[in-house]
C-alpha cells in the first residue's frame, strides 16, 4: 500500500480553517448536541468576558480550558447547556468610549449627553461581542453562539430588579454608609472586581527595628518599616511634630519611644510588658527630634 507523502511544510492555519469549515458545513456541533439529548444534564454557563475589545491571550487560555471541560462531559454522555455570555456594563466599556471621543472628565460626558453616551457604549458592546464570537469560533470553542446572553438585556435587568424588590419587601435591603474606593477622574466608585483585578493580598512579616539614642544607654526609637532592604542605607529617622510620642519599657529592660496613636497592642504584646510599664508621655511640643537635640 502506498503511503501518502507528508508535506514537510504543513500550513497549520490552513488546516484549522479547513476543519472549521467541515464542522460548519456538516453541522457537527448540532449533531453532538442531538446525540446527547435526554442524557444526564451538565450545565455550563460562561462567566461573561467584557465585550469591549478583541480577546487577549488570557481570554483564549481561559476559553480553551472551559472548552476542554465541555468536550469531556459531552464525550462521557451528558446533555450540555453551552451557554455563552457577554458582560456589557462597567468602566471598561465607558473608558474606551471616552477615549474614542477624546473625553478626559465626567463633565464632558454629561455635556455630550448621557443617553447618547450610553448608546455608544451599547454599540461598542455589540461590535466586540461579534468580534469575540468569531475569535472564539476560530479558537475551536463549541458554544451555542446564536443564543448568547447579554448583561445589558431587558430580561437580565428586569430579573435583577425583581430579585432586589423581593429582598426589599422582606426587609433585607437597608440604607447605610461604607468606605469605598473612588475614582476622581470618572466620578464614580470602583466595584470590588475592579479593585481586586490585578491586585493580590499577600501577608508579609512585619519588621520592627530600633534606632539607639545617642548618649542615652538602653533608649531607642522604635521604627516599623515595609522596606527593610533600605535600612542599611538609612542615616536619618523622621518624626512628626504633630504627633504625641510615648516612652515604654520593654521586657528586655530597654526604653522605647514611638508614636502613641500607632500602637498596635496585638502585634507588640510579645515585645512589651503589661500596661504598667508605661513610663511617661512625651509632650507634643517635645518631639523625638528635640530629644535628639537636647541629649546629643
Amino acid at each position: 500500500m502506498m503511503i501518502k507523502k507528508v508535506d514537510p511544510k504543513i500550513d497549520f492555519v490552513k488546516l484549522e480553517h479547513k476543519l472549521l469549515e467541515f464542522w460548519d458545513k456538516n453541522g457537527i456541533f448540532n449533531k453532538r448536541v442531538a446525540a446527547n439529548k435526554g442524557k444526564p444534564k451538565w450545565s455550563f454557563i460562561d462567566g461573561p468576558i467584557t465585550a469591549n475589545n478583541p480577546m487577549g491571550v488570557h481570554h483564549a487560555w481561559g476559553r480553551s480550558l472551559k472548552d476542554i471541560y465541555n468536550r469531556y462531559k459531552a464525550m462521557t454522555g451528558h446533555e450540555l447547556r453551552y451557554q455563552n455570555g457577554f458582560d456589557c456594563q462597567g468602566l471598561w466599556v465607558e473608558i474606551e468610549v471616552e477615549k474614542e471621543l477624546g473625553f478626559k472628565t465626567k463633565k464632558e460626558v454629561e455635556k455630550y449627553g448621557i443617553e447618547k453616551f450610553v448608546n455608544l457604549c451599547k454599540e461598542r458592546v455589540r461590535k466586540y461581542s461579534g468580534v469575540q464570537t468569531e475569535q472564539s469560533k476560530r479558537l475551536g470553542m463549541w458554544m451555542d453562539w446564536d443564543n448568547s446572553y447579554f448583561t445589558m438585556s431587558d430580561e437580565n435587568n428586569y430579573t435583577i430588579w425583581a430579585f432586589l424588590k423581593k429582598l426589599f419587601n422582606e426587609g433585607k435591603i437597608y440604607r447605610g454608609t461604607d468606605v469605598v474606593p473612588w475614582s476622581g477622574r470618572s466620578g464614580t466608585s470602583y466595584s470590588q472586581m475592579e479593585i481586586v483585578e490585578g491586585r493580590k493580598l499577600v501577608a508579609h512579616k512585619s519588621v520592627f527595628v530600633r534606632f539607639p539614642l545617642k548618649s542615652r544607654k538602653n533608649e531607642y526609637l522604635l521604627v516599623w518599616t515595609t522596606t527593610p532592604w533600605t535600612l542599611s542605607s538609612n542615616v536619618v529617622a523622621g518624626v512628626n511634630v504633630d504627633l504625641e510620642y510615648v516612652k515604654l519599657q520593654a521586657s528586655d529592660g530597654c526604653i522605647y519611644y514611638f508614636a502613641q496613636e500607632n500602637l498596635e497592642y496585638q502585634r507588640l504584646e510579645k515585645q512589651f510588658k503589661e500596661k504598667k510599664q508605661w513610663i511617661e508621655g512625651v509632650p507634643k511640643l517635645k518631639t523625638i527630634a528635640q530629644i535628639f537635640k537636647e541629649r546629643g
